[in-house]
């Protein structure tokens, strides 16, 4: 696995001067460690089933249950997604969720992330009512514990100022076939929400395919966006990505090489105001590390 790390501010006002200590043009705040060289030939199309939730676990808000990790738990060891994407949870919601995650892939090896949200009240991180960082995570597999994988993670430079939390986001490179990310967007503002968005895609996903090569991309998230709303998730999805979603504010965003489909909602016995959201991901094989014709 490489070293190599490249280490950006979250605020996009410092982004300017620690790119140029590092030698690499003025990008949008974006943390890469290590970077993915891989060209490996798939030969045979790569089946994912990704599984979004957002489990409400801070402690702190009105649909707070306790019992949402345990039924996350529960969902991961009935469906054994491929992915799992997780949206308001707390730092150790991450490593107890992945334990389990474990357990249904023992041929490969887990692999886990974290992107705290930020607090602009104290410039530090946005916390759980148990103390911990309160953000964004991801759980998939790859092939070894020595397969090199790239983990992006960073903060909106967009945000509703009238909110103290600055929302996350968070990307993996699962086995140079698929980059994955999540993110959770502004609830206070849907607006907001459009603009992160439309950014996110726009801007970040190209900055990190400039820095770590093409793969075939998914976002997974809680965009706090509707389709059919105002504004309308549509209004930021490129024309060269697919979405599903789960007929409210979460949605699974692809890259056209990848088929979607098979969405289904999975009920979680009201441990969160959200369903899970499951969708399966089919990737051909071929080589990685360019786009689609």
């Amino acid at each position: 696995m490489a070293d190599r790390s490249y280490r950006l501010l979250r605020r996009a006002l410092a982004v300017g001067c620690l790119l140029a200590a590092a030698g690499l043009p003025a990008e949008p705040p974006v943390t890469i460690s290590p970077s993915v060289t891989s060209s490996a030939v798939t030969a045979e199309p790569t089946i994912l089933r990704v599984l979004q939730m957002n489990l409400c676990n801070s402690g702190r808000a009105s649909c707070y249950t306790g019992r949402s990790l345990a039924t996350a738990a529960e969902v991961i060891s009935a469906e054994a997604p491929d992915l799992v994407t997780l949206n308001e949870i707390c730092q150790d919601d991450v490593a107890a969720l992945e334990r389990v995650f474990a357990t249904v892939h023992t041929g490969r090896s887990a692999v886990s992330a974290f992107q705290a949200a930020g607090d602009r009240r104290s410039g530090a991180d946005t916390r759980c009512r148990n103390g911990q960082p309160y953000g964004v995570g991801l759980l998939t597999h790859v092939q070894t514990p020595d397969t090199p994988h790239a983990v992006y993670r960073g903060i909106h430079p967009t945000q509703d100022l009238a909110d103290p939390e600055e929302r996350p986001w968070l990307c993996v490179n699962v086995d140079s076939v698929l980059l994955a990310c999540t993110t959770h967007l502004a609830a206070t503002d849907y607006h907001v929400a459009l603009a992160q968005c439309s950014h996110f895609l726009d801007t970040i996903l190209p900055t990190i395919r400039r820095h770590g090569g093409y793969a075939p991309t998914v976002l997974s998230g809680d965009l706090n966006l509707r389709d059919d709303g105002d504004p309308d998730v549509r209004s930021c999805t490129p024309p060269d990505h697919q979405r599903v979603d789960d007929g409210a504010l979460q949605h699974i965003i692809a890259t056209l090489d990848i088929k979607l489909c098979c969405r289904r909602s999975l009920v979680m016995r009201g441990a969160t105001d959200h369903p899970g959201l499951l969708a399966t991901l089919s990737i051909d094989g071929g080589r990685p590390g360019r786009p689609p014709a």
